[in-house]
């Protein structure tokens, strides 16, 4: 448990070097924005963010390999190891340089295919949270003014706020049907996309936060936030951990419907009615 007590004190420490970075960068004038081969954009930001990672990653785990969206993935240089560190250096660069200021700096160890600390770092909205196994889940804008986390005990889908990141990935999946049948049958539905619906879920503010597509370094980090919060994280084929690219985390209690509706179980319209 020490372990990870002290990896999530250097999560801290990196995340401290991403945000000066990356908010030296936001709203700048002279932001450099390029389209990389899959059309989404990358901006000088995001490189500068991972660069400095990786820099002390190297210095302070020498043992631990790197996986960052932005240069992959590097083998440790005192070798190939059990424990690897996934970087999302901003997440949301299509706010970023927007100016909206919904993105932030994911942050995440693994241990085989297991995410086990993870913190999430939001430096224009002024806030961070972080959890790792078995240590709990917090928020706040730095480890010494923290709150716990807890999500929700909302038990049916009608008291629930539901969240998506949109609905065209949803459609070019074939289940937006489902995803429809869901959002008339919720509380309320709000797209919060990104990383700020998943926290929004493990603060207790919403129940559902659903995805169909996903790399691993968009939930490395959300996964322990989410499940040291008491909620649930797995994929459309209900397999835990970043699983095959989609993603449905609960606040627990709804999982099992969320992921039967999605995956084409029970006709829940018929139910319904």
């Amino acid at each position: 448990m020490s372990s990870y007590a002290d990896d999530l004190a250097l999560a801290h420490l990196l995340a401290d070097t991403a945000d000066s970075i990356s908010m030296a960068r936001f709203r700048a004038l002279d932001l450099r924005v390029e389209s990389k081969p899959d059309l989404t954009p990358v901006s000088d930001a995001d490189t500068a963010v991972e660069q400095a990672i990786r820099a002390t990653l190297a210095r302070a785990r020498p043992r631990d390999g790197v996986i960052g969206e932005e240069f992959g993935n590097s083998t440790a240089p005192a070798g190939q190891g059990n424990r690897h560190w996934v970087i999302d250096p901003i997440d949301g660069t299509k706010n970023f340089i927007r100016g909206v200021p919904v993105w932030g700096t994911l942050i995440a160890l693994m241990e085989g295919e297991q995410p086990v600390a993870g913190l999430v770092s939001a430096p224009a909205l002024g806030r961070r949270w972080w959890g790792a196994r078995g240590l709990g889940a917090y928020a706040g804008k730095h480890q010494r003014a923290a709150t716990k986390l807890t999500v929700s005990a909302v038990r049916k889908i009608g008291d629930a706020s539901f969240c998506y990141s949109s609905l065209t990935g949803w459609e070019d999946a074939g289940r937006l049907q489902p995803m429809l049948g869901i959002m008339r049958d919720a509380w309320r539905s709000r797209a919060f996309g990104d990383f700020y619906g998943y926290m929004l879920l493990a603060e207790g503010a919403l129940e559902v936060m659903v995805e169909p597509e996903l790399s691993l370094w968009d939930v490395a980090a959300l996964i322990p936030i989410i499940t040291e919060a008491g909620g649930k994280f797995t994929d459309l084929a209900g397999h835990r951990a970043p699983g095959d690219g989609s993603a449905i985390a609960t606040n627990g209690h709804l999982h099992e419907e969320i992921l039967e509706r999605l995956s084409g179980g029970k006709n829940w319209s018929i139910l319904a009615g």
